[in-house]
């Protein structure tokens, strides 16, 4: 592998000039700056990165600890990041939280102990004291998808009242009377919002949200399944169960198949965070879609525009239901087949 010195001798210049070639310094010449990257372009020399973070205090690097990398919302997510920060020329670092707390901090201290240039987190809660320290120490940080209230970083979210105000008015139009909800983790904002966006949409049509028909879960399969199978087992089982994360909705989907019931024959389904899945289960679910691609790109842009020196801001986007069919909705009609028109 070609070094530094290399790249020099090629040049017929010293090693100062090729490092103030490659960091883009004013004072060489228009010549020697050509002679140095022809040369860097003919021995395929690739400057040192950790070296020249060493000088310049920068890494090109982004941390971004997600949640749950199992969950497809943060796989989805995850991925617009990395795509959106390689356009920028910047390289992502990926932990995961695995929905632990101290799993969540353990990435966080690690990353910044690579001294990366900033930071992208979905909190696992809202207590992390290293996460508000890392804060108020200065460090770029951008909250995507969840966020520590009272926290002065820019959050980068979608908002989903008004789509679960649009399920609720589906259900009711449906029939629906007696709504459940398994609900995501207290501790998290999102868990939270979904709870009380849930039960106003309720209260505008004059339906209760009874205790038995709120179950705790903690966004993965199994509360899903667990929280379920409570609600079938109440002397009066809801007739509609609307998850609150996408894996939850999936265990709801086990429980109601393990009795030997279906959906939406015997109870209705409905989830938040649309997947690819959904489509192709039977029937397939009614959702509440989240912009996840817009959401990881605009989350990066606000993370480089805090580490370039540029001012920051928070962005909410919007979420929207898609109707499918697992809450009794009628099937829809197939296109008409083309006329056929007789030869004279």
């Amino acid at each position: 592998m070609a070094s530094i010195k290399d790249v020099a001798a090629a040049a017929g210049v010293s090693v100062a000039t090729v490092s103030r070639v490659l960091n883009e310094h004013p004072s060489v010449s228009a010549d020697a700056r050509t002679r140095v990257l022809a040369a860097v372009q003919t021995l395929g020399y690739r400057p040192n990165a950790v070296a020249r973070s060493l000088r310049t205090d920068t890494t090109r690097t982004l941390g971004l600890v997600i949640s749950d990398v199992l969950n497809p919302y943060f796989t989805e997510l995850a991925r617009s990041v990395e795509e959106e920060a390689r356009a920028l020329g910047y390289s992502v670092i990926i932990g995961n939280a695995d929905e632990r707390p101290d799993l969540q901090d353990h990435h966080v201290r690690t990353l910044l102990d690579r001294r990366i240039d900033g930071l992208l987190v979905s909190p696992t809660d809202g207590g992390s004291p290293l996460m508000l320290d890392a804060a108020r120490a200065g460090t770029p940080m951008v909250f995507v998808d969840r966020w520590i209230p009272g926290v002065d970083v820019p959050v980068v979210r979608a908002d989903g009242r008004q789509a679960v105000r649009d399920l609720v008015a589906h259900l009711h139009g449906l029939g629906h009377r007696r709504l459940a909800i398994i609900a995501g983790p207290a501790a998290t904002t999102t868990g939270r919002e979904r709870v009380g966006a849930f039960r106003e949409a309720l209260a505008a049509y004059g339906l209760p949200l009874p205790d038995a028909y709120i179950g705790q879960g903690d966004f993965q399969a199994e509360s899903g399944r667990r929280v379920t199978e409570g609600f079938l087992d109440l002397p009066e089982p809801p007739e509609v169960v609307f998850a609150a994360d996408n894996l939850m909705a999936l265990g709801a989907l086990d429980a109601v198949r393990a009795r030997g019931l279906r959906v939406p024959g015997n109870i209705a389904l409905a989830a938040f965070d649309d997947i690819p899945w959904f489509v192709h289960t039977d029937p397939p679910v009614t959702a509440i879609a989240q912009p996840t691609g817009e959401l990881g790109r605009a989350a990066v842009r606000a993370l480089v525009d805090r580490i370039e020196g540029r001012p920051p801001r928070s962005v909410t986007l919007p979420a929207r239901l898609v109707v499918r069919r697992s809450c009794g909705e009628p099937p829809h009609p197939l296109p008409p087949s083309p006329v056929q028109r007789s030869t004279p």
